[in-house]
């Protein structure tokens, strides 16, 4: 943020509130400033300087939430300016879709696929060929001090051909904006941009790509050493509902993985794809950890200990997962975190996973995207439409839960600067921080990778 800015939010804080903090943002000479290792003052800055209204105002949430000292505030902007920062399952930030172009298409009697196509295109694409929200999505990813993320790049299903839209668009992103962002294709790829300044995107797929024709186990399972080397790094091994692979969270049977989803995960381990479970049921999950030979990862999930929903993991799913040398991603979603539904809660869960599990088996899956400044006027163009049902991958469970924006805006995905401050208000240590923030994902992406590095 910047910093007549902050000193101005902070003076209305109660007394007592960052007593030092004229002086953590003061400018003073880059070396004085550092400690061994530590980032340069300039890269602490880039998370705090220059925000916009919608990034400053999440953070200004997010800190009357965690109220921290200015020591404590200015120990974690440098830890994290330091770091790796991989968030384990995510969203690169989204462009504004073109509210008068995807108007005419419906205007024009497109289809729901056509419709839902052009939109996705454009949130996912479109920061490529607009200068302002080029200039957003760069201004996002440097606010949040984000290294790498483990991007969706794959739709919610088996079918081949639609997992591909999603690959192809993020493909295309890095393609075009290879000086600020790129495709990671090994870990080594994702440290070097951390010493360059560049951005990466890893890739991951909603589910595994299945030709289901079912004549053989092989035959089925002939695409993953295809998606492998279009770029696609670690899969969904359910989407919710029930599939040939296994249970998914949101069925009520909990029956577990399939014969074929145990020859499946083997597959996935000889290719180098890191099983997903996040979306998987809690038997399935258990299974799929033990059956691999390889890191099995909740990407992006709860501890049920603290809130049984069903995208948590309970605690022996947890320790089966950590056994494999996987990790839990802690998400943003408030209605998964309960407790405050905030940035604390997020804490509470990443606090109670490293104290029972350990820090090495913990990470931060965000599963929130950063949204252009435009998105709700371009919205606003669009023609009403008729209410559908609910697609069948998002059948929830009803609950009585409702958000708050205040909620929603502490876990920001802008707001990951101040996810490693409070970590530090947690006294979790600087080396289990590191671990949390990128280490654990890159030690798992090495471990997987068939012919390493």
């Amino acid at each position: 943020m910047d910093r007549r800015i902050f000193l101005q939010s902070a003076s209305a804080l109660p007394a007592g509130f960052l007593p030092r903090a004229a002086e953590s943002f003061s400018g003073r000479d880059e070396a004085a400033g550092r400690v061994a290792g530590s980032a340069p003052a300039d890269a602490v800055r880039q998370l705090t300087e220059n925000l916009n209204p919608q990034i400053q105002n999440a953070r200004n949430i997010a800190l009357s939430i965690l109220k921290p000292t200015a020591a404590e505030l200015e120990h974690g902007l440098r830890l994290h300016a330091e770091s790796i920062v991989f968030d384990a399952y995510g969203f690169s930030p989204r462009a504004a879709i073109d509210g008068e172009k995807l108007r005419e298409l419906m205007e024009a009697g497109g289809s729901e696929s056509e419709i839902e196509d052009l939109q996705e295109d454009m949130t996912m694409t479109r920061y490529v060929t607009d200068a302002n929200e080029q200039r957003e999505y760069r201004d996002a990813w440097t606010a949040s001090g984000v290294t790498c993320v483990f991007q969706n790049a794959g739709q919610e299903c088996q079918d081949p051909l639609r997992l591909l839209r999603r690959l192809a668009r993020f493909t295309w992103a890095t393609d075009m904006l290879r000086d600020f962002l790129g495709k990671a294709v090994l870990p080594s790829d994702i440290e070097e941009a951390k010493r360059t300044g560049r951005k990466m995107l890893y890739l991951t797929g909603n589910g595994i790509p299945l030709m289901q024709n079912w004549e053989t186990q092989e035959d089925e399972l002939r695409n993953l050493k295809i998606f492998f080397q279009l770029g696609i790094r670690m899969m969904h091994l359910t989407y919710q509902r029930r599939n040939m692979i296994g249970d998914g969270c949101g069925e009520s049977s909990n029956a577990g993985l399939s014969d074929f989803g145990r020859t499946a995960i083997q597959e996935m381990n000889r290719q180098g794809i890191v099983p997903d479970c996040a979306h998987a049921g809690w038997q399935t999950s258990l299974e799929a950890a033990r059956v691999s030979l390889k890191p099995v990862v909740a990407s992006h999930s709860t501890c049920g200990h603290l809130h049984p929903h069903i995208r948590s993991k309970p605690d022996d799913v947890i320790r089966a997962i950590a056994d494999s040398g996987g990790y839990i991603g802690i998400c943003c979603i408030s209605r998964f975190l309960r407790g405050t539904g905030d940035i604390a809660a997020l804490l509470d869960h990443i606090e109670y996973a490293v104290k029972t599990f350990g820090a090495r088996h913990v990470a931060i899956g965000t599963d929130v995207a950063y949204a252009s400044q435009e998105t709700s006027k371009q919205a606003s163009q669009l023609p009403k439409r008729p209410r559908t049902r609910a697609p069948f991958r998002s059948l929830w469970p009803a609950d009585d839960f409702r958000e708050t924006t205040e909620m929603t805006s502490s876990l920001a995905w802008t707001n990951w600067p101040l996810f490693t401050v409070g970590m530090v208000q947690r006294g979790i240590s600087d080396e289990e921080i590191r671990l949390i923030l990128g280490e654990n994902v890159m030690r798992v992406t090495r471990e997987t990778l068939a012919t390493g590095e």
